[in-house]
């Protein structure tokens, strides 16, 4: 550590009353830190009062600044000193009295300002934060045809108030806590607190207080840190970019991290099911809500298995297939000089090839190459028989299956555990199709999320006063889902009473 840092990444020193001390530390700690304003005046009707501001250039509202700071001392006879600085000469509602330099040093490096007299061994903190940043935009990530529009952006403040609108609610809490030695990165704990359970957001508290690394600059830095079980594929937190699915998540007893400088908050704890459902899901009808689910269901096998099990089936077990279909598979492969599994992995590589190309090219392009890219390349690969034309259609319809998943990292595990399925039923045939489908439901059996099983509610502990299956596969009509999900806190599972006289119709 250095002369002003102790083992702990925090300053050392107080304010004293000698300002010309104060300001001999200040320019030794911010030395070479050219947007770090550092200005001395004589304040006061008489100029006898010695002052010493500071603050970030770009971060801090210079024209506030100038107007409701300096303008009136100087024109204040500020006396006494203490009282005028503290109660009715500086017009800000926002300030008050700090007395470490590990509190000043914080405040201008997070765009604030701080005021330094002679004769005073504190010094006043006064907001003035004004950070440039992006407005609130359209989900990009998270596309609903149906429902707010409306997107997190790279502001902390701003997000919490997207969540705040929709929930005007004293028992959520916000907790703001600070992570990173050097990023000292704001972090938000959002939680309503007679829904979600004490020994969840305590354990939560205690990961992120536990948590010693040097800076944090995304959502999904912090979610890896956290994460319990960090060989699993599979996602234990959901990042989401809309605040409508965030609020949903506080409504049924979950919590949200919300880290300054990201465009994405984290929402835990988490089930399998979470993963498969959207946001307009809950803006539609039931019965196309539950249509939409299933079909993202039976996708996510398709997602993982078919190319797989196009493998198989050609190498191992043709028998099984009608005769007609078995022969049009051998007659499409004429020709083509490849096995049918180096047939299915070219193709498969050279579509994550075009998928990865079209994430980092800007805007529209990206979507453009992605689909003429795709279509060029299966043309030519048929034509100059490299592939036969049931791959690409078989590639094809497990990028169409892995594409109707609504959650982005959520996805991306299928496209992992596709080649890993791939590989055993090269190996094995369908035996190894089956084994490679038990390891995953094994897995996935024995995960869990703060105490909750992955599989909930196909896989849970004894279950009261819930109906666990009413938001699952099948959405109910909203009339009918009347409870929370099990992690709820206990005596809080209720969220909507039933009128007696009103007939219970689907709606």
């Amino acid at each position: 550590m250095d002369r002003f840092h102790d083992k702990n990444h925090k300053m050392k020193g107080k304010i004293s009353k000698d300002l010309e001390q104060n300001i001999a530390y200040l320019e030794a700690v911010f030395s070479d830190c050219n947007d770090i304003v550092k200005k001395k005046f004589y304040v006061g009707k008489k100029k006898n009062t010695g002052m010493y501001v500071i603050y970030t250039d770009g971060l801090a509202k210079a024209d506030m600044i100038q107007e409701n700071v300096l303008e009136p001392l100087l024109t204040d006879p500020l006396h006494p000193l203490k009282e005028s600085v503290t109660s009715w000469v500086i017009e800000s509602a926002d300030r008050k009295m700090v007395t470490t330099m590990d509190e000043v040093v914080m405040a201008v490096l997070s765009g604030d300002t701080v005021l330094f007299f002679d004769g005073l061994d504190q010094g006043i903190f006064i907001s003035s934060k004004f950070f440039p940043t992006r407005g609130v935009q359209e989900a990009d990530r998270e596309v609903a045809m149906i429902g707010p529009k409306d997107s997190f952006n790279e502001s902390l403040r701003t997000n919490t108030a997207l969540i705040r609108r929709r929930v005007r609610d004293t028992r959520m809490k916000v907790v703001q806590l600070r992570i990173g030695t050097r990023s000292k990165t704001d972090v938000a704990l959002m939680y309503i607190e007679d829904l979600a359970k004490d020994e969840v957001v305590k354990e939560i508290k205690k990961q992120l207080d536990e948590l010693n690394i040097d800076g944090i600059f995304d959502s999904g830095m912090l979610e890896q840190l956290m994460e319990q079980d960090s060989k699993s594929p599979f996602p234990q937190y959901q990042l989401t970019q809309r605040p409508d699915k965030a609020a949903s998540g506080l409504m049924e007893g979950r919590i949200v991290l919300v880290v300054d400088n990201s465009p994405e908050v984290i929402v835990l704890p988490v089930t399998l099911n979470i993963f498969f459902q959207a946001s307009d899901d809950y803006y539609n009808r039931w019965e196309v809500a539950t249509f939409a689910r299933i079909l993202r269901y039976i996708s996510s096998f398709i997602a993982i298995g078919l190319p797989g099990f196009y493998i198989a089936i050609a190498n191992y077990h043709p028998e099984i297939l009608p005769t007609p279909f078995m022969l049009s598979i051998v007659s499409a492969r004429e020709g083509v000089p490849f096995p049918v599994v180096v047939e299915v992995l070219l193709l498969e590589l050279a579509f994550e090839l075009l998928r990865e190309a079209g994430i980092r090219l800007p805007g529209q392009l990206g979507g453009t190459i992605g689909i003429v890219g795709g279509l060029i390349v299966g043309q030519a690969a048929v034509d100059a028989n490299i592939v036969s034309t049931i791959v690409v259609i078989v590639v094809a319809f497990t990028a169409i299956a892995s594409f109707s998943i609504p959650n982005e990292s959520f996805s991306g595990v299928f496209r992992l555990l596709r080649f890993s399925i791939m590989l055993v039923c090269a190996i094995w045939g369908l035996y190894g199709f089956f084994l490679g489908f038990l390891a995953i439901a094994i897995h996935l059996m024995k995960l869990q999320s703060y105490g909750i099983p992955y599989l909930f509610p196909t896989v849970s502990a004894t279950v009261e006063e819930t109906d666990p299956w009413e938001d699952y596969m099948v959405r109910l009509p909203i009339r009918r889902m009347i409870f929370r999900p099990w992690f709820t806190k206990d005596g809080a599972k209720k969220r909507q009473g039933r009128r007696k006289h009103h007939v219970d119709g689907e709606s």
